[in-house]
Order: C-alpha cells, then sequence, then structure tokens
C-alpha cells in the first residue's frame, strides 16, 4: 500500500509538472499583454512594469524563475491586483466555491442515490419513468438555464431569496440548488442503472431464497455494488464543484475562484490563470488517488498492493 501511494504521489508530480509548464507557454500564446487595459501608462511607465515582474526576459528565464518558485510554493504576483501574492487571492476566494460545492455535492449525491434507489425497486414503473426523466433532464438543461428560472421565480417573483451577491446563508440557496442538479441525475442514473442489474443477477435470488429481507438485499448487496462506478464519477466531479461554477458564479455575482478566473482570462493576468489551473489540476488528481484508495472500503473484494499499477 505505501509504495502504491507514494508512486502515485510521483505520478502526480509529474503531471503537475507537465500542466505548469503547458500552462506557462500557452499563457504567451494569448493576444495582448496584461498591460492592455493600463490605457494610462506611457511607454516608458509600461516599461517599468514590465520589468518589476520579469516579463522583459527571454522566455526560457521566466519559464525557470516560474519553476523556481512553484517549488517554493510562491504561485507568482498578481498582474490585476498589485503586490497581491496569487496564493492571497486563491485562499480569499475559495471558501465561497468550496461551500457552495460542498452543499450541491452532498445534497445532489444523497437524492440522486434516492432516486436511483426508487427507480431500481420500481423498476418499470410509474417512478421508475418519473426518476429517469428527471435525471434526463437534469444532465440535458444546462445549470445557468435553472439558475435563471430560479433567480426569477424564487427570487424576483416569490422574493423569498437573494437574487445575487454573497453574504448570509440565504444567498447560497438558490446557486446550491442550481449547481446540485447535475450531481443528482448523474447519481441517479448510475446508481439506478448498477441497482436494475445487481438485483437481476443471480446471487440476489440466491440471497432471497435463503430468506434474507428485502431491505438487506437493496442496501447490503445492491447499494455497495452500486457505488463503487457512483465514486468514479463522483470524485472529478466534487473537484469541479468546489473548486466553482464560472458561470454561476459570474450569474450569482458570487466572488468565488471561478469569477476570479474569469476575470484574470479577461485582463491576461498570467500568474493568477496560471495558479488557478495548477490548483484545478492538484485538487483533481488528489481525488482520484483519493477514490482509487476508497474502491477497497467501498467493497472489500477490490485490494490494492504495492505491486498494482
Amino acid at each position: 500500500m505505501v509504495r502504491y501511494i507514494l508512486r502515485r504521489v510521483m505520478y502526480m508530480l509529474i503531471t503537475l509538472f507537465i500542466i505548469a509548464t503547458l500552462s506557462f507557454f500557452l499563457m504567451k500564446l494569448l493576444p495582448g499583454s496584461p498591460l492592455n487595459a493600463e490605457d494610462k501608462l506611457s511607454e516608458e511607465q509600461q516599461a517599468i512594469v514590465l520589468e518589476k515582474y520579469g516579463l522583459n526576459d527571454p522566455i526560457p528565464v521566466q519559464y525557470v524563475n516560474y519553476l523556481g518558485g512553484l517549488v517554493q510554493g510562491d504561485l507568482g504576483i498578481s498582474f490585476a491586483f498589485s503586490n497581491t501574492p496569487v496564493t492571497d487571492i486563491l485562499m480569499d476566494r475559495i471558501g465561497p466555491s468550496a461551500q457552495l460545492g460542498a452543499q450541491a455535492l452532498v445534497v445532489g449525491t444523497i437524492l440522486g442515490v434516492l432516486l436511483g434507489l426508487i427507480a431500481a425497486i420500481s423498476h418499470n414503473g410509474f417512478l421508475d419513468y418519473t426518476s429517469t426523466v428527471i435525471a434526463v433532464l437534469g444532465t440535458s438543461i444546462p445549470n445557468f438555464v435553472f439558475a435563471g428560472l430560479l433567480q426569477y421565480v424564487f427570487a424576483a417573483e416569490l422574493e423569498w431569496f437573494p437574487v445575487a451577491l454573497w453574504g448570509s446563508f440565504e444567498h447560497s440557496i438558490l446557486p446550491t440548488i442550481a449547481l446540485m442538479i447535475f450531481p443528482m441525475a448523474t447519481a441517479a442514473r448510475f446508481v439506478r442503472t448498477e441497482m436494475v442489474e445487481v438485483l437481476g443477477s443471480d446471487f440476489i435470488t440466491t440471497a432471497r431464497a435463503k430468506g434474507v429481507s428485502e431491505p438487506g438485499i437493496v442496501f447490503k448487496h445492491g447499494l455497495r455494488n452500486a457505488l463503487i462506478p457512483l465514486v468514479t464519477v463522483i470524485g472529478p466531479m466534487a473537484v469541479s464543484l468546489m473548486t466553482g461554477s464560472m458561470v454561476i458564479e459570474q450569474i450569482f455575482a458570487i466572488p468565488g475562484i471561478g469569477e476570479q478566473f474569469v476575470n484574470s482570462v479577461m485582463v491576461n493576468d498570467y500568474p493568477t490563470i496560471m495558479g488557478t489551473t495548477l490548483m484545478f489540476a492538484a485538487l483533481f488528481i488528489g481525488i482520484i488517488l483519493i477514490i482509487d484508495l476508497l474502491y477497497g472500503l467501498i467493497d472489500p473484494r477490490i485490494r490494492i498492493s504495492g505491486g498494482d499499477s
């Protein structure tokens, strides 16, 4: 197990190095410069700013300096927010995004599992068809459409919740609902598919013949098998949700990672773009490792040994 984890960590570091390299050189291909929006700066002032951030250095020198900063945990200084470290910006912004993502993931997954269970138990019945329709709509309609509908109905018309901005828990309810639709629909589809297959298998028939109760069959045998593919999907989805949905954060004016990333792209804030990209990648790769380790806990038949790849 220890050898397996160490090997995966090494692969993670190599992957992050490749992502850091690609993101650095792709930033150099972006049109314009970070000073495009600074119309009031003279050419001499622009030259001073470029020199300050090392943008006048040859690209290989900039690349080496960038990697040296990463090794020390330094993501650089934001161009858009003068003298503000990118790390500080990300730490200030990750709170709202993480809260929304966690709420959407937990509520969406729980509701999705319940929908999938109901659909599987009432296979080919009314509840099954209803749950399937909800799942299809949830995966087909973009979340920004749900966001607009929620704002119009529950904020503008009924005035139950704030339309936008960030402050109290009430501000998080509508964006959480908009974000949770997709994970709920995805969880429902996977659980239903796996449960229908498992409940129709031979060992379930044998369990029923031995007198195992129906709740025991559904939860002990069926749900455990259904959770394996579900965890595979929910893991990467958790990173996406907890690091912020760009569109939803823009619609609800939430000061999160997604909104910051969009604003950074618009002003060519290279360090913030690259820092955000690396953070997304690190979280995604870390979640993948956690998923591999969770397989053995969900299903004892799955074991991870030091010799596995």
